[in-house]
């Protein structure tokens, strides 16, 4: 069974850092896109960030890019997503999600066929 599920977030005072994780079962990081979400509350869920193992590449929303960064472990079947200089504005509900290889290059929610539950990040001071 597909399963993903994120963990690390919580309240950071803006400026702060947070190191999302996302543990994924039933399928290999080497097949597979994982992109992490987010949606805050009235707002439509938008992309933050995604990487494909197989291609070697990387993809970051431009609200997010040079701030975060996306990274997959495959021994722990993880991937993560460091969080720097967090701003008031990064509050929302993280979900991590997945596509297939070949739809490595997008953000579009629709695209992914399995996401984990979310996990809440708020910056606030």
């Amino acid at each position: 069974q597909v399963q993903l599920v994120e963990s690390g977030g919580g309240l950071v005072q803006p400026g702060g850092s947070l190191r999302l994780s996302c543990r994924v079962s039933g399928f290999s990081l080497d097949y597979y896109v994982v992109a992490w979400f987010r949606q805050a509350p009235g707002k439509e869920r938008e992309a933050v960030s995604s990487v494909s193992v197989s291609e070697g590449s990387t993809y970051y929303s431009s609200s997010v890019k040079g701030r975060f960064a996306i990274s997959a472990d495959n021994a722990k079947n993880t991937v993560y997503l460091q969080m720097n200089s967090l701003k008031i504005e990064d509050t929302a509900v993280y979900y991590c999600a997945r596509t297939a290889r070949y739809f490595a290059a997008s953000f579009s929610a629709a695209d992914y066929d399995y996401w984990g539950q979310g996990t809440q990040v708020t910056v606030s001071s």
